[in-house]
């Protein structure tokens, strides 16, 4: 799976960390036009206004270090420090949030399209946590479809997608060298296929075609709760309690639906969204409280795990989204401290060997609807780092056979 998994983890006083641009509403990995920007934000829960910079850093496209040097895909400076912060207001739970915006008056532009981590560092230099970007050139077009498996044993479980490579732009030269292809299903780069290698060319065209090498679960609809207004039990919410310090929102338990027919529920594909109905500006006044998750799942674990997943956290496996059997209750149980807003969720099963299985307690199904995004790297001979040239798009909702 190439390099895709070694972002460093926030501590437990970040929270909050959102990424987001013009084409990405709901959180995740911004991938952008060449001269377009986007916002980092986070909440440090300690409140003590600390000094935080930044650094950013090139990579190929299998998130590998590329050879290119600083001032080759940046116009100005990083290793600055970041200004923009605010305490939180008249909220129980005290915050300070930062904001950075890409490109600013440090960093005027962003030079080359490709892969980059954003890394956040204290006063010590130390990396407190790092996300990635993503930067593309319009030089190449990849009209895709989404399609059911071939395999019969898995025609209602998987979907497959088929796209082509057109350029009026460049001449591809070697392909199978100089092209690379990267997958995405729903923003989770930690399920995301990469390097495909054209299987057919016409012309100037680069056909995929694959029916195995480039077929994903079909995963079900994410579940979700909305605790904007804090004091309110809405759908999906058993209760609200006000704690010694903290508001404590019960989520109401949740079924298994391996062994259920599809139901469609419109979802944001894993994202979320922060809002409040307690105050005018989100970034400030939005409280924090415990969310308490709870899973009514009878097949037991099997020597392995249930966890929580979803792009609140960036798609990561640990302690806090670990489901711990609760013999009391009867149910696995967790609870996260989460800023209020919407949020989308599944629950996962962790295998002893470290697998994890997203169809486990959620089932899969071929009409799932699920969003893909195509990348496409170039690196012409003799050059020296990935270009992305072109980003493809389609959604499950229009499946064929």
């Amino acid at each position: 799976m190439f390099g895709q998994n070694f972002e460093v983890i926030p501590p437990h006083y970040i929270k909050t960390i959102q990424l987001l641009s013009s084409e990405n509403e709901f959180n995740g990995t911004p991938i952008i036009k060449l001269g377009s920007g986007f916002t980092l934000s986070f909440d440090d829960i300690r409140a003590a206004e600390e000094d935080y910079y930044y650094i950013i850093e090139h990579f190929n496209y299998d998130w590998t270090p590329s050879k290119l040097s600083k001032n080759e895909y940046l116009e100005g400076f990083d290793n600055q420090r970041i200004f923009d912060y605010t305490n939180s207001f008249n909220t129980l739970q005290s915050y300070s949030h930062y904001e950075l915006q890409i490109p600013n008056e440090n960093i005027r532009a962003i030079k080359e399209s490709g892969n980059y981590m954003l890394k956040i560092l204290n006063y010590n230099g130390d990396v407190i946590f790092s996300r990635k970007f993503i930067v593309y050139e319009n030089l190449a077009k990849v009209p895709t479809e989404i399609r059911r498996s071939r395999d019969l044993e898995f025609v209602r479980e998987k979907q497959v997608v088929y796209f082509i490579v057109e350029s009026e732009n460049l001449i591809f030269r070697n392909p199978n060298q100089t092209i690379n292809a990267t997958i995405i299903q729903n923003n989770d780069l930690n399920e995301a296929i990469y390097g495909l290698k054209p299987q057919y060319t016409s012309g100037n065209n680069l056909i995929y075609r694959y029916d195995q090498e480039a077929s994903f679960w079909g995963g079900n609809e994410y579940r979700f709760f909305d605790n904007s207004d804090i004091r309110l039990a809405s759908q999906g919410i058993d209760r609200i309690e006000l704690g010694n310090k903290l508001y404590n929102t019960y989520l109401r338990p949740h079924q298994p639906r391996d062994q259920q027919k599809y139901r469609f529920n419109p979802d944001i594909n894993g994202g979320f969204k922060i809002n409040t109905q307690q105050g005018a500006d989100p970034r400030r006044e939005a409280e924090y409280a415990w969310i308490h998750f709870r899973l009514n799942d009878t097949k037991r674990t099997q020597g392995g795990e249930f966890h929580l997943y979803g792009r609140f956290n960036n798609y990561i496996l640990d302690d806090n989204t670990h489901l711990v059997f609760n013999e009391a209750s009867g149910l696995y149980e967790t609870k996260l401290l989460l800023k209020q807003g919407f949020y989308n969720f599944k629950y996962v099963y962790l295998s002893p060997d470290g697998e994890f299985d997203t169809g486990y307690v959620s089932g899969n199904h071929d009409i799932t609807e699920n969003e893909y995004t195509i990348l496409i790297y170039y690196r012409d001979i003799g050059a020296r780092f990935d270009r992305l040239i072109g980003v493809g798009s389609a959604n499950s909702r229009n499946i064929i056979n």
